[in-house]
């Protein structure tokens, strides 16, 4: 075996090979990225949402990342690491972890630019993501009871094969493509007081940070389930470690173990960090489906359930909240809505 690619383990406890650099992107980084993104994925649309503005007293505008190839804004990320891949790494293919929106960028760069990809889930990952992955070409290896052992799994995998780990996090040419999303919306609307973001590993909330925030004066707040808190907890204590709670129904939010890149980012730009309970995820999922028809994943919807909480502090302002992923299993949409009290 080539020891050119034996990985090291990284403060955060995750894995990082040779060709991973855990220098954040810059601002210019995200532009180049646009450049590429445009060539393979549209604009997304930015529409108010009248019951939200009406709810939340302020004008608010959702960023519909659901529209995306894929139904979630990761594809963006992919796009542009695949697009810069070295040769050496188009033949020996790519392998990823993923509870599904992670694994559905990859899978569809991958075909997009003739590379093999391999991903690895876990054991009770969502069919739909799965079931598509599938569709889009890549081998899927169900793995462990959660994200993280489906992760340490693919790493090993990974050195096997000589294959170029893509992790969902410490990537910065993901980050800069994931980015191109607050490039979009700084093209449409001139001014922004707040912009809520999920964060499971923080990719969408670093990148918007790169943007939105670091173009504007508007207050970039990132949303975390309760149930998942790893990355608050990160970022309230300033600690990579691991954290053993993860009982979350939003698989896009649940991961054990902090991001290091992410997290340099989000330490220093994130304006606040908001938990939020299942309760009020299971709500945001039901009232922008009830009231705007537009579907949410349970991760997307924290940053609806964020907002709420600072109903009082958004009257009057202009809100901004993507869409981050429409991909949640038509059974679990079901239960929350029949447990909803919005009229369908």
């Amino acid at each position: 075996m080539d020891g050119q690619y034996e990985p090291v383990e990284s403060p955060d406890e995750t894995t990082v090979f040779p060709y991973h650099d855990l220098t954040p992107p810059t601002p210019a980084d995200v532009e180049a990225a646009g450049e590429v993104v445009s060539e393979y994925l549209p604009t997304t649309p930015l529409v108010r949402s009248e019951p939200l503005s009406a709810a939340l007293e302020a004008d608010v505008y959702l960023k519909r990342e659901d529209t995306l190839p894929t139904g979630a804004f990761k594809v963006r990320g992919g796009v542009n690491l695949v697009a810069t891949l070295p040769e050496e790494f188009r033949e020996r293919g790519l392998v990823a972890a993923s509870s599904g929106n992670h694994g559905q960028s990859v899978a569809w760069a991958g075909r997009e630019f003739d590379v093999p990809v391999t991903i690895g889930v876990p054991e009770a990952a969502n069919d739909d993501k799965v079931r598509e992955m599938r569709r889009l070409g890549a081998e899927v290896i169900r793995h462990g009871d959660d994200y993280d052992d489906a992760r340490e799994y693919i790493e090993e995998l990974a050195v096997e094969r000589q294959a170029r780990y893509v992790h969902s996090g410490n990537e910065p040419k993901l980050l800069a493509g994931v980015g191109t999303a607050g490039l979009e919306i700084l093209d449409e609307l001139g001014e922004i007081d707040y912009l809520f973001s999920p964060i499971g590993g923080g990719s969408s909330a670093a990148g918007y940070c790169l943007t939105v925030g670091a173009e504007t004066d508007a207050k970039i707040i990132g949303a975390q389930s309760e149930a998942a808190p790893a990355m608050y907890r990160a970022w309230q204590e300033d600690t990579l470690a691991a954290h053993e709670r993860m009982e979350t129904m939003a698989e896009g939010v649940a991961t054990r173990v902090p991001f290091a890149l992410t997290m340099e980012v989000l330490r220093d730009d994130l304006a606040d960090f908001r938990l939020v309970s299942e309760d009020a995820i299971k709500d945001g999922v039901a009232r922008v489906f009830c009231e705007d028809r537009i579907v949410l994943e349970g991760a997307c919807a924290t940053a609806v359930a964020a907002a709420f909480q600072m109903r009082e502090e958004l009257a009057g302002q202009t809100v901004v909240i993507p869409v981050s992923g429409r991909n949640i299993e038509q059974s679990k949409l079901e239960r929350i809505l029949a447990e909803s009290d919005y009229p369908g």
